[in-house]
């Protein structure tokens, strides 16, 4: 390993990953503005998107950290406030609402405190569905790497003696991958920081794999999962268009965030049928990006979020109170029996955790340890 001030050089190569999904590299842009234009301001683009959304039902995504809290430098401080909680609550009780967090599922939980979203930590490799009232805990509904809390438990705790020299430097242990994190560091040590993630995924490549976001290397486990599929399998999961009637093109999904990480995610939205799929980058610096949209910090996120909430209050979108008055008169008038009257959102989270959580077992054996 070279150590320069704020170069990252390795030596030796490294293994590639193979489920590794096309970014976006090159530069197309003059400066920000012109950036701009290929992505454009949601906010102020709003009626734009306001007539691509009306008469649909949205289904929300959202990513944690720098997306709806703020980027700090102590990683455990994370906070989201009352302000954006109340905003995500209020779009969750409208629309089918969901976290997908390279932050440990339980983590995650911890910040947001809503217990009717749908939460993905460790970049979706450990997927809940919302708590009900009969539930105290939320539902398991897919791992797609059962083996590996084990695994990261012994890769934490290496990174953690390795880095413990390196001034300024913090693994936080994710459950199911393991972050290291140079934010606090001197540009002279993020290639020290970087050599000891990479020792660990030589150690073990079969199983192991790297990964890189803001100022952050982690080791994840080396399995075809990511944000993307995350999100995909969330949409079987909510299977709008059976339970309530929706047709191709009736359903708009939303993706924002921040990092690379959240890039998987909008390659999967720009996949979806009649442009319903809907990437909102959260940058104030211009990069490469597969998201349609643009807001600049969380503060963008939360006028955004409000606008949506009020798009399902006019009825200008569906919303889950009015899917579940389709779905109710569609099981009339096909002869069955209506759930009873008095059917609210959180009926459609009830619905599909207990109705579809069968699911969950099938898919946590599909893959074993390596």
């Amino acid at each position: 390993m070279t150590l320069s001030s704020g170069s990252l050089v390795s030596q030796g190569e490294e293994t590639p990953d193979e489920y590794a999904r096309p970014r976006p590299t090159e530069k197309y842009w003059e400066d920000y503005e012109d950036w701009k234009t290929h992505h454009p301001s949601a906010i102020d683009s709003f009626d734009t998107f306001r007539e691509a959304a009306e008469g649909k039902l949205l289904t929300v995504f959202l990513d944690y950290d720098g997306t709806i809290s703020d980027i700090v430098r102590n990683p455990d401080e994370a906070y989201m406030t009352d302000e954006m909680r109340t905003a995500v609550s209020r779009v969750a009780s409208l629309y089918p609402t969901a976290i997908i967090s390279g932050r440990s599922r339980e983590k995650v939980y911890d910040f947001v405190q809503l217990p009717q979203l749908y939460y993905a930590g460790s970049h979706g490799l450990d997927i809940v569905g919302p708590k009900t009232q009969h539930e105290t805990d939320h539902v398991e509904l897919h791992q797609p790497a059962p083996w590996a809390p084990a695994v990261m438990d012994a890769v934490y705790r290496e990174c953690k003696r390795a880095v413990q020299d390196i001034p300024g430097a913090n693994v936080e242990h994710n459950k199911f991958c393991v972050s290291v994190h140079y934010r606090n560091c001197e540009p002279k040590w993020w290639g020290a920081v970087k050599d000891v993630v990479d020792r660990q995924v030589a150690g073990d490549r079969k199983r192991l794999k790297k990964a890189e976001g803001r100022k952050v290397f982690e080791v994840k486990p080396r399995v075809d999962w990511d944000k993307g599929k995350a999100l995909s399998f969330l949409l079987g999961e909510l299977d709008l268009q059976e339970r309530y009637g929706y047709e191709d093109g009736q359903i708009m999904s939303l993706y924002f965030g921040d990092d690379h990480t959240d890039e998987d995610a909008f390659h999967e939205l720009r996949g979806l049928k009649d442009e319903c799929g809907v990437g909102v980058i959260v940058s104030t610096v211009p990069k490469p990006s597969n998201a349609r949209f643009s807001v600049r910090d969380p503060a963008e996120v939360l006028v955004f979020l409000n606008k949506l909430a009020d798009l399902a209050e006019k009825g200008v979108t569906k919303s889950l109170c009015t899917s579940v008055a389709s779905g109710v008169r569609m099981h009339r008038e096909s002869g069955g029996e209506s759930g009873g009257n008095g059917s609210d959102s959180s009926d459609v989270l009830a619905d599909t955790t207990q109705g579809r959580g069968g699911r969950s077992e099938e898919h946590t054996s599909e893959l074993q340890s390596p």
